[in-house]
């Protein structure tokens, strides 16, 4: 990365010395017949494209990085005067009127190279900032992904243990189901978006084995309206919504419950909706879990602007309501399919 910058810069600034001494060559064209020789022509406006990078090199390359940068404001100010001043004594000297004429012509030039120096540097400043950015969302959505594994791993063995202290003849094929849904989820997890369709699949197998193990206590509904097209999702951002249903609905009382939950695709837009019965007595404390603080931050970094979500916490029931625009990207661009 140095040694790429390094070759950027000095490209960069070889460049701007051949244009400055193209630019004097064509500006003192027409006046090539006042020199002895041509040779004299060439060597004097070389000469001012020297001046004038001379200049704007100490200025970029040593004033700027070691006084500037280091908030020696007055300092910097006062040192690059006597630069551009001593630029010009050097080239037009013993003519005074040439050295004011230079030292004018220097300040314009330096200001200009000064602009076009900090707009480059704050392009480069920015595109920095960007990166780390982006890599600082990869890390972090990393480190949420790999969390909701094992959360979503618990809640299905406290399941399947709950069946097997029943002593339930299906708790085998309950076993086979689970090895199923994680399969899947260790497969989705090394992608950055699966198949809308696919994740559907999923949460209603979820719901399924679920289903088996409430027995008669709870009534689960599932329904999906609209078309699913070729809608593509970030994996494992909806089961946190259904595994809260559960475990703070159904789960938690010995009472009847219902959980509904509703998909509909409109265009591009889904519309989840999952509402489930709350126990008589719930404390704050057993509501919250990571799960859901996790799935909200994950929808502020993968859909930033292109989601909504309502949480309505009644007497009675817990309802959520996601929409989420699928046509919108996700942090990375490319899909692993």
């Amino acid at each position: 990365m140095f040694k790429k910058s390094l070759r950027n810069t000095i490209f960069l600034n070889i460049s701007a010395f051949l244009l400055v001494a193209m630019l004097e060559i064509l500006g003192g064209w027409l006046f090539r017949d006042k020199y002895d020789t041509t040779y004299s022509f060439y060597v004097w406006q070389l000469s001012y494209a020297i001046a004038i990078m001379g200049v704007i090199w100490v200025n970029h390359f040593i004033l700027i990085p070691f006084i500037y940068d280091k908030k020696y404001y007055l300092l910097y100010g006062m040192l690059l005067i006597a630069t551009i001043f001593l630029g010009a004594f050097l080239k037009a000297y013993p003519e005074w009127i040439g050295v004011y004429k230079m030292s004018s012509f220097l300040i314009y030039t330096t200001g200009t190279g000064m602009a076009a120096f900090f707009l480059r540097r704050n392009l480069i400043i920015q595109k920095e900032n960007a990166e780390k950015e982006k890599l600082q969302r990869e890390i972090e959505l990393t480190y949420l992904k790999e969390q909701v594994n094992p959360h979503f791993l618990f809640n299905s063995l406290n399941s399947i243990y709950a069946l097997s202290r029943q002593q339930s003849p299906e708790t085998p094929d309950l076993v086979m189901q689970l090895s199923e849904l994680m399969r899947y989820q260790l497969e989705s997890s090394k992608k950055d978006t699966v198949l809308l369709k696919e994740e559907l699949e999923f949460i209603e197998n979820y719901l399924l084995l679920e289903e088996k193990r409430l027995s008669k206590r709870c009534t689960i509904e599932f329904v999906i309206e609209g078309n699913l097209l070729e809608l593509r999702i970030a994996p494992m951002l909806l089961i946190p919504f259904v595994e809260n249903a559960v475990k703070h609905g159904a789960q938690s009382t010995n009472e009847q419950s219902t959980i509904d939950i509703s998909v509909a695709v409109k265009n591009t837009t889904l519309h989840f909706c999952v509402v489930n019965s709350k126990p008589v007595m719930v404390s704050e404390a057993e509501r919250k879990g990571m799960g859901l603080e996790n799935v909200r931050r994950r929808l502020n970094l993968l859909y930033a602007d292109s989601h909504g979500l309502e949480i309505e916490d009644n007497e009675e029931s817990y309802r959520i309501n996601l929409s989420i625009d699928l046509k919108v990207s996700v942090l990375k661009k490319g899909v692993n399919d």
